[in-house]
This record gives C-alpha cells, sequence and structure tokens, in this order.
C-alpha cells in the first residue's frame, strides 16, 4: 500500500540550491517520447536541485532532482518546460504521489547536509554514492520574484503537464559538483555548470486545480 499523500496542488516550502549544465544530446538521459529537449547549439539544458522542503509546507523532505528542458509547446501554456529524468526524495510520501500523481520518476536515497559553511550536500542510494556538491552563494539576496513553469511527464504514452507556480528570492551561488561517473547521474561527471544560485523563502504550488 502506497504512504498517504495530499491530494494535487502540492503547497511546499524550502529552499533549493540550483545548478544549470550544458549536456550533448547524445550524452543525456533518456527522455520521455511526449517531450522534445530544447537544443541551443546542439546541446541540450539540464537544470539540477538539491532541495530542502520544511514547514509550512505539506510534506518535510529533501530532495535532489535533474530536469531536461524541453521545447515550449502552446498547448501547456508555459514558455518554460521540462521533463524529470532522475529524483531521488528521503519521504515515502514524496515518492508515492510523485510517481502516482504525475508520473515523476521518484526513487528513495538517503541524504546529508551541512549548512555549517555554505551548503554542502551528498546523496546516496543502495549503498551506491549518487552526488555530492558544495555552495557558497554570493551577493545579496533579491526581491521576491514570481515564476511559472510547467513540469511534463509521460503517463500511460501521453504528456502529463503539470504546472507549477512558484515564488522565491534568489541570488547568485558558486558551487562545486563531484558526480559518481558509474551512476545515474553519470552524464554530469567532470562537467561544471553554468551557472549555480541560491533560492531562498520559496513557496511552490505544484499540479494542477483541476484536475
Amino acid at each position: 500500500m502506497s504512504a498517504a499523500y495530499p491530494d494535487e496542488p502540492w503547497r511546499l516550502a524550502g529552499e533549493a540550491f540550483v545548478s544549470v549544465w550544458s549536456v550533448p544530446r547524445r550524452a543525456l538521459p533518456r527522455v520521455p517520447d511526449v517531450v522534445s529537449p530544447l537544443m541551443i547549439g546542439g546541446r541540450a539544458v539540464v537544470v539540477t536541485a538539491w532541495i530542502d522542503y520544511t514547514p509550512p509546507g505539506q510534506l518535510s523532505y529533501h530532495e535532489l532532482l535533474a530536469t531536461v528542458a524541453t521545447r515550449p509547446e502552446r498547448r501547456f501554456r508555459s514558455a518554460l518546460a521540462g521533463s524529470i529524468t532522475e529524483i531521488w526524495v528521503d519521504n515515502e510520501a514524496s515518492r508515492a504521489g510523485g510517481r502516482e500523481l504525475w508520473g515523476i520518476p521518484k526513487e528513495s536515497a538517503v541524504f546529508e547536509l551541512d549548512r555549517s559553511d555554505g551548503f554542502t550536500a551528498s546523496a546516496s542510494a543502495h549503498g551506491e554514492w549518487i552526488a555530492t556538491a558544495s555552495f557558497t552563494p554570493r551577493g545579496p539576496v533579491g526581491p521576491a520574484t514570481r515564476a511559472a513553469f510547467t513540469i511534463i511527464q509521460s503517463v500511460s504514452g501521453r504528456p502529463w503537464p503539470s504546472p507549477v507556480r512558484a515564488r522565491m528570492r534568489a541570488r547568485f551561488a558558486s558551487a562545486t559538483w563531484t558526480v559518481n561517473p558509474h551512476g545515474p547521474l553519470g552524464y554530469l561527471a567532470g562537467r561544471r555548470p553554468l551557472a549555480s544560485a541560491h533560492l531562498c523563502d520559496a513557496r511552490l504550488l505544484f499540479g494542477s486545480t483541476r484536475r
């Protein structure tokens, strides 16, 4: 029996440490057939994030994910869209809900976070390490900003769009990643992110209010 989870949309809160990558198409992981990666000069855009979800959100847990930016489509009413290719959480309700509500391939992992000097995180699953990363925020935190995008997964062979609305404050960050070259994020091993950021005071509304 799956763990109990909230109905969509989920109302979540917390902070995220995000990196943006440029990856050759041939190196990308398998992307659902229902979407097409957004290509810029023959390279795809991948966004990775370590997220710490906290109260007053409906669920509290840690998350590591990778999202491939996809071509925008008018039918999804969003200029920004992506498909989650890898994702790990340490909360069974989040894992079950992500899979059953939206077709998001959430897996379980063990996380270690250190906030004593910037932000350092590591994740492992089934006794194997996935990745570690260290972030150092740079400069002042910006004003509260709103953003909207769509996460598109494949459910029964059809595109399943989920709108995401967010409000957050952001600042630049420097980041150093170490990725297991033999793990599920191995296509990022040895690469450097184009840019990184710290997103704080975040509030997210994930999912549709109409289904």
